[in-house]
């Protein structure tokens, strides 16, 4: 007999955290919609409406819960929040970082970019350059008589004079390989085959 005014109370608080656990879940569903955006704030009415009348059908025989209760729900979700907007300035933060980032790796690889575009260009030049003084040395030499031409021939390294040698036309360059030291001559001989067996034949 002692039992049965024990359960009452224990029906009604049980009813009551339940009512609290509803009121919560509808403050969080709410929040959480309204953070997605304006497309789901009717959305977001409907179902804190629908819980506001699942709550109060569910406490019709219950007191409604008290200041304190609520007070501590809404706080709790004050700090959930604070905790959700610190959390996106850090990763707005850490995006501006990665964007400036990026735009400074961009502009190093066009620096350098440009810096290999002249490099290019000055390495062009020097080329044609090169290929223009050998030239005029060549054609240089092909005016000289043979006997002027042969003695500085053999002051050469073989591979320096056969640079010569090649450009030359045949006739004048077979008159100063003629007269050449024989082994001299020879020297120069063999780098030529050397060049001509190292270019390919089609």
């Amino acid at each position: 007999m002692s039992t049965a005014p024990n359960k009452k109370p224990k029906s009604r608080a049980r009813l009551r955290t339940r009512g609290i656990l509803i009121l919560l879940a509808a403050a969080l569903a709410t929040s959480g919609l309204l953070r997605l955006g304006p497309a789901t704030a009717a959305f977001a009415e409907d179902l804190s409406e629908l819980l506001a009348g699942t709550s109060a059908d569910q406490s019709d025989d219950v007191p409604a819960p008290k200041p304190q209760d609520v007070a501590v729900v809404l706080a709790a979700l004050q700090e959930r929040e604070a905790v959700l907007e610190e959390r996106e300035n850090k990763l707005s933060q850490r995006l501006d970082a990665l964007n400036l980032a990026e735009e400074r790796v961009s502009s190093k690889l066009q620096e350098l970019t440009k810096a290999e575009e002249t490099l290019a260009a000055t390495m062009a030049i020097a080329k044609t350059a090169a290929a223009d003084d050998l030239s005029r040395l060549t054609t240089l030499y092909e005016n000289m008589k043979p006997k002027q031409a042969i003695p500085l021939f053999e002051a050469m390294e073989p591979e320096f004079a056969a640079g010569f040698i090649a450009q030359m036309k045949p006739a004048i360059a077979a008159q100063i390989m003629a007269g050449m030291d024989p082994q001299t001559s020879y020297a120069i001989s063999v780098v030529l085959a050397g060049r001509n067996a190292a270019a390919p034949t089609q």
